[in-house]
C-alpha cells in the first residue's frame, strides 16, 4: 500500500516537474522570440533610416531655397537621432561599432548647427557645402553595406540571437555573417578622412574643447599619493593604489583609490600640476549637525584652498543629510555657466563628499567680455510679460551652436512653475528658457 502511495506521489511530483519546465521552456521561448523580433526590427529600420538619410542629404544638396533647405537639415538632424536609436537596440555592446555611431552624431551635429542659425543671413559656405557632398557619398557607401547585411539576412532567414551568443562566446566567430557584415560597415566608416567634418558651421572645435586651465609642472606619482592623502583626508598611504590614464583619455591623469572598512574613495588627479579634477567619497553619513548653510561655508572653504577664486554660489540642494552646491566663475560681476565646480559636503560633520572641476578646467580662460548694447530694462521687454522677474544678473552661456554670448538672465515664476529665461545682451534675441523643478533647490541671489 505505502509501495503505491510512493508511487503515486512520484508521478504526480515527476508530472508537476514536467509542466513546471514545459511552461519555463515556453516563458524562455517567448523571451527569445520577444528578442529577437526587437533585433530585427532594429535593425531592418536602422537600414531604412540610413537609405532615407541618404536620400535627405541628397535632396537638401539640390536645394536652392533657405526656406526648405532649413527645415530639411532639421529633417536630417532627426533621421540620424532615429539612426543612433536603431543601433543602440542592436546586440553591438560587445562588437566595436561606436566609429559608425560617432559618424551618424558628426552628422546629427553638423545639420543641427547649420539648422538653427539665420541661413538668409549667414547660408552654407562652399566649404560646408562640400562637407554635405562628402556626407551624401559616404551615407550612400554605409547604406550599400547594410543593404548587403539586410540581403543575407532575409535570404538565409539568419536570427540575430545567434550573434547574441556568438558576441558573448570568447571563441572566434569568424562565420558569423551579420557580425562579419557589421565588421565590413564599421571598416568602411574608418577609412572615411579624419577632417570630415572640419567644416562644421559654428561651435567650438574638439582641439578647442581640450582642458584649457590646467597649468603647472607634471607631477610623479609619490607627489600624487602624498596630495590625495590631504584630498582623501588620511593619514598613511597603506591603502592607497594609483593608476595612469591610457592613451585614450581626453587628459592624462592618475587614478587614485582608497578602501578602509566602510569608508571608499576615488580621485581622478591631473597630472599637469596636479590639479584634483573630480573625487567620490563612499561613506555611512550619519545625523545632521550641520546646516545646508553652514556646509555651504564648508565647500567654499576647499575651493579657496585650492585657488578657485572669484567662485560665487549659484544654487545648493540636500538630499538626506548631504549637500550639494554649485558654483560658477564670476568675471566681474558676470556669471560664466561654463565654468562650474560642484561640491558634495557631509552634514554630520562638514566632510567633502564630492567635487567635480572638469567644466571648469575645460573651460575657463581669460574673456574679454563685450559691454552689453541693450540696456536690462530693454531686455526685459523681450520676457513674457506674464512671467513675474524676480532676478537679473548678467551671464556669459553657451548657445545652441556652441558659443558663448553675452546675456541678460532672468529668474522668474509663471503661474506656479519657476523659469531661468536668456536674453541676449546684444541683440535681445531670446537665448534659452529652462524651466526648473524641484523645490530642494536655494538659488543664491547676490553675485
Amino acid at each position: 500500500m505505502i509501495r503505491w502511495i510512493l508511487i503515486t506521489v512520484l508521478t504526480i511530483g515527476l508530472i508537476g516537474v514536467g509542466i513546471w519546465g514545459y511552461q519555463e521552456h515556453r516563458e524562455k521561448n517567448a523571451i527569445l522570440i520577444q528578442a529577437e523580433n526587437t533585433y530585427q526590427r532594429s535593425f531592418h529600420e536602422l537600414s531604412y533610416h540610413m537609405d532615407l538619410l541618404n536620400d535627405k542629404i541628397g535632396t537638401a544638396l539640390a536645394m536652392n531655397s533657405r526656406q526648405t533647405l532649413s527645415p530639411q537639415l532639421v529633417e536630417i538632424w532627426r533621421i540620424t537621432s532615429d539612426a543612433l536609436s536603431d543601433v543602440g537596440q542592436l546586440p553591438l555592446s560587445l562588437l566595436p561599432f561606436n566609429k559608425t555611431e560617432e559618424f551618424l552624431s558628426d552628422i546629427g551635429d553638423f545639420t543641427y548647427k547649420a539648422a538653427v542659425r539665420d541661413l538668409e543671413k549667414e547660408p552654407l559656405s562652399d566649404k560646408e557645402t562640400k562637407t554635405l557632398e562628402t556626407l551624401y557619398k559616404q551615407s550612400g557607401d554605409i547604406t550599400k553595406e547594410l543593404r548587403q547585411v539586410q540581403h543575407v539576412v532575409l535570404d538565409n532567414n539568419l536570427r540575430w540571437m545567434d550573434v547574441q551568443l556568438a558576441l558573448a562566446s570568447d571563441e572566434a566567430q569568424s562565420d558569423n555573417t551579420i557580425i562579419d557584415g557589421l565588421k565590413t560597415v564599421e571598416k568602411k566608416v574608418e577609412g572615411f578622412p579624419e577632417s570630415n567634418l572640419n567644416a562644421a558651421p559654428t561651435g567650438k572645435s574638439s582641439e578647442e574643447h581640450k582642458y584649457k586651465f590646467l597649468t603647472g609642472d607634471k607631477i610623479s606619482k609619490q607627489d600624487a599619493l602624498k596630495r590625495s592623502k590631504n584630498l582623501f583626508n588620511v593619514t598613511n598611504q597603506d591603502n592607497l593604489k594609483i593608476t595612469e590614464s591610457g592613451k585614450g583619455a581626453d587628459i592624462p591623469i592618475y587614478s587614485i583609490s582608497y578602501r578602509n572598512g566602510d569608508k571608499n574613495a576615488y580621485m581622478d588627479m591631473a597630472k599637469q600640476g596636479g590639479k584634483p579634477i573630480s573625487l567620490m567619497v563612499d561613506r555611512p553619513v550619519g545625523e545632521q549637525k550641520i546646516s545646508l548653510n553652514e556646509g555651504m561655508k564648508k565647500a567654499q572653504e576647499h575651493l579657496k584652498k585650492y585657488n578657485f577664486d572669484n567662485m560665487k554660489l549659484f544654487q545648493s540642494s540636500q538630499y538626506d543629510n548631504i549637500g550639494v552646491y554649485s558654483f560658477l566663475y564670476n568675471d566681474d560681476g558676470v556669471r560664466v555657466y561654463s565654468d562650474t565646480v560642484q561640491v558634495k559636503v557631509g552634514l554630520d560633520n562638514g566632510d567633502i563628499l564630492g567635487f567635480t572641476a572638469r567644466e571648469y578646467y575645460m573651460n575657463h580662460m581669460e574673456r574679454d567680455i563685450p559691454e552689453p548694447e541693450i540696456t536690462e530694462n530693454e531686455a526685459t521687454k523681450k520676457v513674457n510679460p506674464d512671467v513675474k522677474i524676480n532676478e537679473k544678473h548678467l551671464a556669459v552661456i553657451d548657445n545652441d551652436v556652441g558659443e558663448e554670448v553675452l546675456t541678460y538672465e532672468f529668474l522668474g515664476v509663471l503661474g506656479n512653475e519657476t523659469y531661468r529665461i536668456f536674453i541676449n545682451a546684444m541683440d535681445g534675441k531670446e537665448e534659452k528658457v529652462e524651466k526648473l523643478g524641484g523645490t530642494e533647490l536655494k538659488y543664491a541671489g547676490n553675485f
